[in-house]
């Protein structure tokens, strides 16, 4: 048997195997039926064999693909900690190379100015004399001895309170002062400014004013109790004019502390300790209180380095408690000042390894609390604010990558269960480290709300996509809201109340939904009033009949018993029945969806289509000509009025809270008739 199971195999597996010959060869070789079902039931036992083995080597392979992508996220993982540790080795060894070409810069420029300072100085001042004839009104400013002309250049005045542009004025920085000069909208002859105001460089700061669009490439000139603004026509001029200012500043800072040591009285009779704070020379017994000796001051920078490339984040931050901790009640002399600025270059590269550590372009694996580690560090160099920006743009990205990589299934209420689980889970997951990480930072709170709403926004946006856009039933509409109210209810347990904010993003797609399924109803049964016959139900079947009494009931409707008849009829009109089931589905499906801002949309709803019912009962009662069949729309009437009407009322008011007064006014003004022994209508 199992030789000839093997030959078989062979057979069907053989690249020449033409199936046709090999069924017409088989039927001529048989003597009979039965040799052809147990040729039959070789081939299905091997068909049987091949199907077995084929699920074992997918169930293998499947196996081995599962490592494989294990290896492949480690592998992941290590590239990212090389690539990070290659960044950093980049970002040191370009610090080296600034600060190198930095000192040989200075240096040429040293000895270039030694060996041309006069030729230097006097172009500069007839550059300067040339510019200022073309300025109304500041002929005595060459009155000066040594001022020259250091950059020039266009600039826009903007108003500090509303920021709207002033004036168009052309700046002149000169190695000690800054003149402000106004266009002159009428030219007379090489005369193109006006002067407007002139400031000594020690009289005012500047400060950078940070781009937010459409403001952008403005800085600011403080001048106690004023300030200007001023805007470059790039974010290029707008460096080098920051620049230029903050050297000539330190230039002519730099110039005055050494005419003020030229100037100091060398007389032998005066034993007075100059006060001049730029002064080299510090009294003796302010170097010594400052014990800066320690071997691990000596090798902190080194030691921050070291941490810093190691990625011992922890350790470098306790370094520099401690060295704060050591010269917190030190007075503040050149050495203390020299090991400041070496730290404080430490501080800034750790700053930015942290705040790499939490960019949204590194590994989002590990949920919240991978990020804990940089935050709180973060902290601790006294940068909450930045740690919660970062934490919380991170988290984000998360959120955002988590909701694209969902699989969107071919059932829309699977698709936002799974969407509500990963959401909400991942809001619950943030909001607990939140409040973990930033527990005594209260003032980060209000930042935690606005982002709350914003990844709100982004969930509602996937949320109405697959929802409200793709044209799903109301029942399924109402189904996927009610399971994310319910989810974002447990959202309370850490007291994070989003319903609100969840119900404004819908009401929009909730309202357009009700409204559409309004229209549905009405265009239906209008479309069953036009082919309104009036006559009895007949359900044939004893089991059609139980199964819309069961329905009856589900929809609130108990008393429906006594409109049925003998047998399967029904003493109600088709039309009456289908539109009381669509009426009540509605009902219910609509006490899914609501909330107080679709009150009236849904109330309007509701009365529009009783309405259409309404109308085409008393039209119909008011044309028909025959008494039986009067008397019949009569009772579909009462049926309607009676018993659909009060239930529609009493379900809305448990639903929602109130009474519908709107309802109540219909059902009062379409009170019911009866047919008259002279076959009149007229109202009870």
């Amino acid at each position: 048997m199992a030789d000839t199971g093997n030959r078989l195999r062979k057979l069907l597996e053989s690249p020449n195997f033409d199936p046709q010959s090999y069924v017409k060869q088989l039927s001529q070789q048989s003597d009979g039926d039965r040799d052809l079902q147990e040729h039959r039931q070789k081939i299905q036992t091997l068909a049987d064999e091949t199907a077995q083995n084929l699920k074992k080597n997918v169930y293998k392979n499947y196996r081995q693909f599962i490592e494989t992508a294990k290896e492949i996220s480690y592998l992941e993982s290590e590239m990212y900690q090389l690539s990070h540790i290659l960044t950093e080795q980049k970002s040191i060894m370009e610090s080296i190379t600034q600060s190198l070409l930095s000192t040989d810069k200075d240096e040429t420029a040293k000895e270039m100015l030694t060996a041309f300072p006069k030729e230097t100085e006097e172009v500069k001042q007839r550059t300067l004399t040339t510019l200022l004839e073309k300025v109304e009104g500041c002929k005595n400013l060459m009155e000066t001895p040594g001022r020259y002309l250091v950059y020039n250049g266009d600039l826009l005045e903007y108003d500090a309170d509303n920021m709207s542009q002033i004036q168009k004025v052309h700046a002149f920085l000169m190695n000690d002062c800054l003149l402000i000069a106004t266009w002159l909208a009428n030219r007379r002859g090489a005369v193109k400014y006006k002067y407007s105001a002139l400031y000594d460089l020690e009289s005012f700061a500047v400060v950078n004013v940070k781009d937010n669009p459409p403001i952008k490439d403005m800085f600011k000139i403080l001048m106690f109790p004023d300030s200007r603004i001023f805007k470059a026509e790039n974010s290029k001029i707008k460096k080098e004019w920051l620049e230029i200012l903050e050297e000539t500043k330190k230039n002519k800072v730099a110039k005055d502390k050494h005419i003020k040591e030229e100037e100091v009285p060398t007389s032998p009779v005066r034993q007075e300790v100059s006060t001049n704070p730029f002064e080299d020379d510090e009294p003796l017994d302010s170097e010594e209180l400052v014990d800066l000796s320690p071997e691990w001051i000596q090798e902190l920078p080194e030691d921050l380095d070291v941490c810093i490339a190691q990625r011992d984040f922890e350790g470098a931050v306790d370094l520099l408690d401690k060295l704060n901790e050591y010269l917190k009640e030190q007075p503040v002399s050149p050495r203390v000042k020299e090991l400041r600025g070496k730290v404080d270059e430490r501080v800034r590269q750790l700053t930015e390894v942290l705040v790499f550590e939490l960019s949204p372009d590194r590994s989002l694996r590990g949920g919240p609390k991978a990020t804990r580690r940089a935050v709180s560090q973060l902290i601790r160099l006294g940068q909450s604010t930045k740690a919660c920006e970062l934490f919380l743009k991170n988290r984000a990205a998360a959120v955002q990558t988590a909701i694209r990589q969902l699989r969107i299934e071919g059932a829309t209420l699977l698709y936002i269960q799974k969407l509500c689980n990963i959401f909400f889970t991942s809001l619950l997951e943030t909001a607990r480290e939140f409040e973990t990480d930033f527990a005594g930072n209260t003032g980060c709170y209000s930042a935690f709300v606005v982002w709350s709403r914003s990844v709100m926004k982004m969930f509602v946006d996937a949320f109405s996509t697959q929802v409200f856009d793709s044209k799903e039933s109301l029942s399924t509409a109402a189904e996927c809201v009610k399971f994310a109210s319910e989810h974002c209810k447990q959202l309370s347990e850490i007291g994070l109340d989003l319903t609100f904010i969840l119900q404004s993003l819908l009401v929009k797609d909730i309202r357009a939904a009700l409204q559409s399924q309004k229209d549905v109803i009405i265009e239906a049964t209008k479309h069953r009033n036009s082919e309104e016959m009036w006559r009895r139900m007949n359900l044939m079947t004893p089991e059609a009949l139980a199964k819309l009494k069961d329905e009856m009931r589900s929809c609130g409707i108990g008393s429906f018993d006594q409109y049925t008849g003998e047998d399967c009829w029904v003493n109600l009109s088709y039309t009456i029945v289908a539109f009381t089931k669509q009426m009540m589905a509605f009902l219910e499906e609509g006490l899914k969806l609501y909330f107080p801002e679709l009150h009236m949309v849904f109330l309007e709803s509701l009365r529009e289509i009783i309405l259409v019912a309404v109308q085409h009962v008393d039209y119909s009662l008011r044309c028909e000509q025959e008494t039986e069949k009067k008397a019949f729309i009569l009772q579909n009437a009462s049926f309607l009025h009676e018993t659909v009407l009060p239930v529609v009322e009493r379900r809305f008011e448990e639903g929602v809270g109130k009474p519908a007064k709107q309802l109540q006014d219909l059902r009062k003004s379409s009170r019911p008739v009866r047919v008259n022994p002279d076959s009149t209508v007229s109202f009870v």
